[in-house]
C-alpha cells in the first residue's frame, strides 16, 4: 500500500498540527504521515513546531509576492510537489484563490469552528451566542473556492451552556476539533473516505450527510 502523505497548511499556533502529530506518534492516524507544513506566516508557532519536529516547512510572506494569486499558486504548487494524498488546512487563515484550490484536485480539507453551513468565516462563537443557539461545534469540509462552502465531511457538537462567553465556547469547541480532525484524517488514510473533483465519498458512495464524532472519538456514518 502506498504511503498516505499529508501536507498541513497552518498560519497560527498549530494546535491541530500538534494533535495530528501526536496521533501519528501514537499510531492513531491510520498509517498517515505528515511530511510537510506550508504556511503564509513564516514566524508562526506552527512553523517553529514543524521545524523543531524535523518536518519540512514551506513558509513565505505573501507581501514578498507581486500578486495574491501568485503567492497562492506558489504555496499550493510547492505543497503538491510533495505528492500529498491529502492537504489539511488546520488553522490556515487565508482564503485561497480558485486556481490554487484547483491544484489540489479536490484533495484539500479544512477544519472550521462551527456547524456548517452555519457561520462560515470569522467570529463563529460570537455569532452562535448572538443567535441564541443551544448547540455549536466544528466541521471538517472539502475546500472549494467559496469560503467554507465545500461539502461537509464530518462534525462534532458541543452544548452551549448558560453564561457562556465566546472564549468559553471556543475552548469547548477546540477540545472536539482535535479528535474530529484526527478521526477524519484517519478515515481518509484507511480508505473509508475519499475526495476528488467530484466531491467526497464514504466507502465509495457519495457522502449525503456529514459523519458524526461520537463519544469514543470515532466517526459514525449518517443513517
Amino acid at each position: 500500500m502506498a504511503e498516505f502523505r499529508i501536507v498541513v497548511l497552518a498560519s497560527g499556533r498549530g494546535s491541530n498540527l500538534r494533535a495530528l502529530l501526536a496521533a501519528q506518534e501514537a499510531g492513531r492516524l491510520g498509517g498517515a504521515r505528515v511530511v510537510c507544513v506550508a504556511s503564509n506566516k513564516p514566524h508562526s508557532a506552527a512553523v517553529a513546531f514543524a521545524e523543531n519536529s524535523g518536518i519540512e516547512a514551506l513558509a513565505y510572506d505573501p507581501r514578498d509576492f507581486t500578486s495574491r494569486e501568485g503567492f497562492d499558486q506558489t504555496l499550493v504548487g510547492l505543497a503538491m510537489e510533495r505528492k500529498p494524498s491529502l492537504l489539511v488546512c488546520a488553522g490556515f487563515m487565508r482564503v485561497l484563490s480558485a486556481d490554487s484550490v484547483a491544484l489540489a484536485k479536490g484533495r484539500m480539507i479544512n477544519i472550521h469552528p462551527s456547524l456548517l453551513p452555519k457561520y462560515p468565516g470569522l467570529k463563529t462563537h460570537e455569532r452562535a451566542l448572538a443567535e441564541g443557539d443551544r448547540e455549536h461545534g466544528c466541521s471538517v469540509h472539502q475546500v472549494v473556492p467559496e469560503v467554507d462552502a465545500g461539502p461537509v465531511i464530518a462534525q462534532a457538537r458541543v452544548p452551549v451552556l448558560p453564561g457562556d462567553s465566546a472564549e468559553m465556547l471556543a475552548s469547548r469547541v477546540l477540545l472536539r476539533e482535535h479528535p474530529l480532525l484526527v478521526a477524519t484524517v484517519r478515515a481518509f488514510a484507511e480508505g473509508k473516505l475519499s475526495a476528488g473533483p467530484e466531491g467526497v465519498a464514504c466507502r465509495g458512495i457519495p457522502l449525503h450527510a456529514p459523519l458524526s464524532l461520537d463519544d469514543d472519538d470515532c466517526l459514525s456514518e449518517p443513517r
